[in-house]
């Protein structure tokens, strides 16, 4: 089961930060998931890789994840730990292979209100708000449907499958 409360600095990027800003394709050729994950939002960021500490949190604007539906985009993302990614608005097909890996994503379209670069966040699943505990200002998430809580849950939809199979 996943953490229902995540708690980390921001990462903040702005509108339709693609898959190749996310995990650059001269990268494609790496299979090892640690070596992807040295190259998380490379392609959006120089200094993101020395400010970011596992469990910190991806904050953006509308459309994150657009472009190819290279699942390489979401791996790098979930290995290098990044605790969640909070955007406006999230690309279709990156939204279900980030679900399907486990790597949680939730949808706040008033996030510019309280997301700053640097500053702690406390997204909270169960409340369905975001809050910046510096500030004091909270907001509202979108819910996390019933399914994808269960394959966040499992871990991804792989572990998910198996475990109903095994019923």
């Amino acid at each position: 089961m996943i953490d229902r409360v995540f708690r980390g600095r921001a990462h903040v990027f702005g509108d339709n930060i693609d898959t190749d800003q996310i995990y650059p394709g001269r990268y494609l050729d790496l299979t090892d998931h640690r070596e992807m994950a040295a190259h998380c939002l490379e392609g959006a960021s120089e200094s993101f890789a020395a400010a970011f500490r596992p469990g910190d949190i991806v904050a953006a604007g509308r459309n994150f994840g657009c472009g190819s539906s290279r699942e390489n985009a979401a791996i790098a993302l979930k290995v290098r730990g990044v605790g969640c990614v909070v955007a406006r608005g999230f690309a279709r097909i990156f939204y279900r292979n980030a679900i399907n890996l486990g790597l949680p994503l939730i949808v706040c379209p008033r996030l510019p209100e309280v997301a700053a670069q640097g500053e702690e966040l406390e997204v909270d699943l169960e409340r369905a708000e975001l809050r910046n505990p510096k500030s004091g200002l909270a907001v509202p998430i979108e819910p996390v449907g019933d399914y994808a809580m269960r394959i966040l849950d499992a871990g991804g939809i792989k572990p998910l499958m198996l475990a109903e199979g095994s019923r």
